[in-house]
């Protein structure tokens, strides 16, 4: 669960700008996007981001001269740029300006996550997480452990997944289709929609029995929301 972990996105196109928010909110990042540069610098002012994206191409200042600006105003946060500017005196201007990282256009999604990921670990923003909480539950990663108020509740395997799947996603609406992919995995194919409903209300049942936390939000049509 990365909610903590805010990043900023700047990147003109509107549609590339959407698809990158959807990724990385999907990884469970607090993403905000910009479609130039104009306000960042007051929203930097307010907020404490772990990481910035920026394109190079923007209107109005470029992507590295905003960046060389932020870096002389005394902003440190890390930075990967966006651009389709591949040469090497291009990609070594971006690195002298304050660049932490570059992804060159075309990328892939998959690139772009494992890249944030990288750069948030190297600056300590990520953590490796053994426990994750949230209300009367805290689990235990490293020793797949559950504890409801305190005491140990025993989980299968599955049930252990689709928690930490929950948790990883508090208030989000998850599909079943998603659910599948992320708890079963290859076996999700053979897994129908009665079958994640059940496995849902196993474990309902056993974090919560009286139904007093309110866990679990059916979504007519789509899924369940975790809240």
């Amino acid at each position: 669960m990365h909610k903590e972990i805010e990043i900023v996105v700047i990147e003109d196109e509107e549609d590339i700008l959407e698809l990158i928010e959807y990724h990385l909110e999907k990884e469970g990042y607090s993403v905000t996007g910009f479609l130039s540069t104009e306000n960042v610098e007051q929203f930097l002012e307010e907020e404490n981001p772990s990481l910035i994206l920026v394109d190079r191409n923007l209107p109005g200042m470029e992507g590295s001269e905003f960046v060389s600006y932020l870096r002389n105003t005394g902003y440190s946060t890390p930075v990967i740029f966006l651009t389709a500017k591949d040469k090497d005196s291009e990609l070594e201007e971006g690195f002298e300006v304050g660049a932490d990282d570059y992804i060159c256009k075309p990328f892939s999604y998959r690139e772009l996550t494992l890249r944030v990921k990288a750069l948030l670990k190297r600056t300590g923003a990520l953590q490796k997480q053994t426990r994750v909480k949230y209300k009367l539950l805290t689990i235990d990663l490293e020793k797949n452990h559950l504890y409801v108020d305190g005491h140990v509740v025993a989980l299968t395997n599955l049930e252990f997944n689709l928690l930490h799947t929950f948790m990883k996603h508090i208030d989000t609406v998850l599909s079943r289709d998603f659910l599948r992919d992320e708890v079963w995995g290859l076996a999700g194919e053979n897994v129908n929609d009665n079958a994640v409903n059940v496995a849902i209300n196993r474990l309902k049942n056993k974090i919560d029995p009286k139904n007093e936390q309110n866990y679990f939000h059916p979504v007519w049509g789509v899924g369940y929301k975790f809240s």
